[in-house]
């Protein structure tokens, strides 16, 4: 096991890249690297900028029965009031939605970084794998997402 910037990281680790460098189309000025590195053992989710943490959050992981995936992923799409889609059942936008009111959705299909209303799972290992924050932490956080 070895340290990254503060996190502990392994082979149990969940790599999400924001966005790579790009050219500001305004200002002409290179956008900084950012990207979200998950620590499954720590349950914790780091925003990294050029490789410096900038903010680091408590999260839930997936359960022992439907683990976190492990990799790099890239956040392919970001949905305020997201709809909840389980077999069987669809639970719209709004206060009973287990995925809260922001999704960051990753190339691996049916797995995201979101909210919860069960602030109490933050910290464990209880998900169906994607990562959970709490609701307040991570509607204050979602701009950093864009």
């Amino acid at each position: 096991m070895k340290a990254q910037n503060g996190i502990r990281t392994a082979t149990l680790l969940l790599a999400a890249t924001l966005s790579s460098t790009l050219v500001a189309q305004d200002l002409g000025a290179v956008r900084p690297i950012r990207q979200v590195v998950v620590s499954i053992p720590d349950r914790k989710l780091a925003v990294l900028e050029d490789g410096k943490i900038i903010r680091t959050f408590p999260v839930a992981v997936g359960a022992s029965v439907s683990p976190s995936p492990r990799g790099e992923f890239k956040i392919v799409n970001r949905i305020a009031n997201p709809t909840y889609y389980h077999p069987g059942f669809v639970i719209p936008a709004g206060a009973s939605n287990p995925i809260g009111t922001r999704w960051l959705g990753l190339n691996r299909k049916g797995y995201g970084i979101h909210g919860t209303n069960e602030p109490t799972s933050v910290g464990k290992a209880v998900s169906h794998g994607c990562i959970r924050l709490a609701i307040a932490t991570w509607n204050n956080s979602f701009a950093w997402s864009a």
